[in-house]
């Protein structure tokens, strides 16, 4: 983030946070590990232990831009909002070599603005070796002139997708933080005006090949953020594993179904008739059947609750379709609609109790014929 001086490091708190040593970040990361990764994948206490034997190599500081373009602002509120470690322990106001994310510009919540702004970026930019985030849905049409980010020399807006491109092409990676910027989202939903489209659709045409790292949500949990970032840290890009949509299998890579606290009801084939029934909300129109995240294990706001546990059906937010393929709120998922078991079957899962299908069964006949929802298996 730009300052007074222009060197890039302010936050935009009046009281300035306190520096984080090298030792101390190693215990915060080590910390925050068990939570973010859930003991899993990465062994990031073993890594990163306490002990002090992790050294300042092992731990490089990455410069950061963060480019927001058309979007509501959710996904930088939700990585704001993280706990555990807080943003301010993330991105310190001084340099420490080797304990922290370096952010140089963000549009949003950084103190700097004009010229010294844009000069932090721009010279982020011809040093190399920093991260890029995209947030928000990049606009192709026109040249992308319905959002602009700074001006040139001359008084010219310079449009997001200019600068998502020439950035983008000098990055070591770039993180496509929410749905918006990951798959296009809800400002790519039909009739898309201003022609969203995906960053890495984007880079595809323009033969850009830096690695894209997708970490959809809208907004995505602010775990998964901070989470990718510090194994980037930590353990280097390569240790990323990502599936075929480019998210990290370590918060992507299981169905919300498969973990809802809610199954059972399913497997017996009892189905909400309205949302403050206590029974799967499938016939409601719950998208977790198709949709990878860990929510439920996660959960948000500090590990309050979650959407099915308010009552809600999962919207699917996290799925490249979202919203247009996916289908409306209360609607079963595009690829849930048909009146025969198979398909139904298919993309739930094998293995399903015969109650599960029976119900479903009779949910799918009752709504062809009565053209309203029935509770299923009791």
């Amino acid at each position: 983030m730009g300052n007074k001086d222009g060197s890039g490091h302010s936050v935009t708190s009046k009281s300035r946070p306190r520096s984080v040593s090298r030792r101390n970040f190693l215990k915060l990361s080590g910390g925050a590990a068990a939570g973010l990764w859930l003991a899993t994948v990465v062994d990031l206490p073993k890594l990163v232990a306490a002990d002090g034997k992790t050294t300042a190599a092992q731990v490089a500081e990455i410069p950061v831009i963060w480019l927001a373009a058309g979007s509501c602002t959710g996904c930088s509120v939700s990585f704001l909002n993280t706990r555990n470690p807080r943003v301010q322990e993330v991105i310190v106001p001084e340099v420490v070599p080797g304990t922290h994310v370096s952010l140089r510009f963000h549009a949003t919540i950084m103190a700097g603005e004009g010229e010294k702004a844009m000069e932090a970026l721009h010279d982020t930019v011809a040093a190399g070796g920093f991260l890029l985030v995209a947030e928000g849905g990049f606009s192709t049409k026109d040249s992308g002139v319905y959002c602009v980010i700074g001006e040139d020399e001359s008084g010219t807006g310079i449009t997001a997708l200019t600068h998502l491109k020439e950035a983008g092409a000098k990055a070591m990676a770039v993180i496509s933080l929410g749905t918006c910027s990951a798959y296009g989202g809800v400002p790519a939903a039909e009739p898309n005006p201003t022609g969203i489209e995906m960053v890495t659709d984007i880079f595809e045409q323009e033969g850009i090949t830096t690695p894209v790292i997708n970490i959809p949500g809208c907004p995505p949990h602010p775990d998964w953020f901070v989470g990718t970032i510090v194994q980037i840290l930590t353990r280097g890009l390569d240790s990323v594993e990502v599936d075929e949509h480019k998210r990290p299998k370590t918060y992507y890579g299981a169905k919300i179904h498969d973990n809802c606290p809610r199954r059972g009801y399913f497997d017996r084939g009892k189905f909400a008739l309205i949302p403050s029934d206590p029974y799967c909300l499938y016939e409601l129109g719950c998208k977790g059947p198709v949709t990878s995240s860990d929510c439920p294990i996660r959960l948000w706001n500090s590990g309050t609750n979650w959407c099915i546990g308010c009552g809600h059906p999962c919207i699917g937010c996290v799925e490249p379709g979202f919203p247009d393929e996916v289908g409306a709120v209360f609607e079963r998922a595009s690829g849930m609609k048909s009146s025969g078991l198979h398909d139904v079957v298919e993309l739930v899962g094998l293995g399903l109790g015969a109650a599960a299908v029976a119900g479903i069964g009779a949910h799918l006949v009752g709504s062809a014929a009565a053209g309203r929802l029935k509770k299923g298996g009791e």
